[in-house]
């Protein structure tokens, strides 16, 4: 981890009338045609307007969605060119090109005409998941080492800003580094990294994690790390299910990972006073958003499915966040898209926002508990810090090399 630290940053390279190629996070969603979410883009304009100031010729790559087909590129459902036109609507003044390819001469007759401070954006890095025949082939997702070395040819600085993808060996991130002279990190995952680590390194006490979502198979090593670093690991979502079944609880219809019950009891067991489990459940017979009953453990779930936590468990997670003066949160308490099963994750919102305002420093590890903080009502600013990357935090807290990060060079 402490390479991951060390590693250069835009502001260690001289990238004066350079030729750069900057690897971006722009996997976002689009419908119609249509970005319907900027964040990511926003995110990525601090290093492009660095590199615009010091007359850079800029050439930005990124992935959008997995390619399993060529019908997933011919029908343009999964272009960048949405995303490109987002970039030109947010710099308004600058010369960006959106070119429908990322490979062959016409690429290279293009950036060899490019002039200072033009941005040319390149077609999807996972059309190259698929051949002309239709195969899959995986060169970008592999990390092929000759698409990797030939991207890299395309110019002298490379710039590793795409905080979601760190977390994978990819030819855009790992291959490219591996063969250009100079490369670094952007602003984006310098400020990932710096704000990741006040959770990872040395955290303000008392720390309190919360975790959620879906499968405990999903968090495994994160939790077993968090139980070294938090005073308390508040566990929510459906994966809760799982470590209530290794109790004997009654867990009804809920989601349950039976495979992990072994697992889970370790856990339960390694952080017996550290871990807080679900006290009552919104539940319901269906997996349908309708009126819910709320049941306790004690009373089991025989005949329903718990869809988020109930007012005990609101009440009970209050008290241990009250007095956290670092807090980790990463998976919705509950099934937020149905409007009768968000209050649990709202509550959480809800005391982060107030905790930060109190000077605590709070981190959503992006994902899912990301959309649905925004989804709910609440705002960037309600919080110390949003990760961009859901995957990538989860491995960065949990202490796991970040291959996209590793091949940047250190200072």
């Amino acid at each position: 981890m402490q390479d991951i630290l060390n590693k250069k940053t835009l502001k260690d390279v001289d990238c004066l009338n350079a030729r750069v190629i900057v690897r971006v996070d722009f996997n976002v969603p689009i419908k119609d045609g249509k970005v319907t979410d900027t964040k990511r883009i926003v995110a990525a304009l601090p290093t492009i307007q660095h590199l615009l100031e010091n007359k850079c010729k800029i050439i930005l790559l990124s992935h959008l969605s997995r390619i399993k087909s060529l019908d997933d590129i011919k029908s343009g459902k999964k272009s960048l060119k949405p995303a490109a036109d987002v970039l030109q609507e947010l710099l308004p003044e600058d010369d960006i090109t959106f070119l429908n390819f990322n490979r062959g001469q016409e690429l290279i007759d293009a950036v060899e005409k490019m002039e200072p401070k033009q941005i040319l954006v390149l077609e999807n890095t996972r059309y190259c998941d698929v051949n002309e025949k239709g195969e899959v082939v995986k060169l970008e997702s592999k990390c092929d080492d000759q698409l990797g070395k030939e991207w890299a040819t395309l110019g002298s600085i490379f710039v590793n800003d795409a905080f979601g993808t760190a977390h994978r060996k990819h030819a855009s991130n790992v291959g490219i580094a591996k063969h250009i002279p100079i490369s670094c990190i952007g602003f984006l995952i310098q400020k990932e990294i710096e704000n990741l680590s006040k959770i990872a390194h040395e955290p303000t006490k008392p720390v309190v994690a919360i975790l959620g979502g879906a499968k405990v198979s999903d968090k495994l090593k994160v939790i077993n790390n968090l139980l070294n670093i938090a005073d308390k690991v508040l566990i929510c979502g459906g994966m809760a299910y799982t470590f209530l079944k290794t109790q004997g609880i009654d867990v009804g219809s809920s989601l349950l990972e039976t495979e992990m019950l072994d697992e889970a009891k370790k856990i339960l067991d390694k952080g017996k006073n550290k871990i807080v489990l679900p006290v009552d459940f919104k539940c319901t017979t269906e997996f349908i958003d309708n009126i819910p009953t709320t049941r306790t453990v004690k009373e089991g779930l025989n005949g329903v499915m718990g869809l988020d936590i109930g007012p005990d468990t609101i009440t009970l997670f209050d008290n241990e966040l009250k007095n956290a003066r670092t807090v980790f949160w990463n998976g919705p308490s509950g099934v937020f898209e149905f409007k009768n099963y968000q209050e649990g994750t709202r509550n959480i919102c809800r005391i982060l926002k107030h905790l930060t305002s109190q000077g605590a420093f709070t981190l959503i590890g992006g994902g899912d508990s990301a959309a649905a903080a925004v989804s709910l009502g609440f705002k960037e600013t309600d919080f110390s810090f949003i990760s961009t990357g859901g995957g990538a935090s989860l491995e960065f807290i949990e202490g796991s090399a970040l291959p996209g990060i590793e091949a940047i060079q250190n200072k």
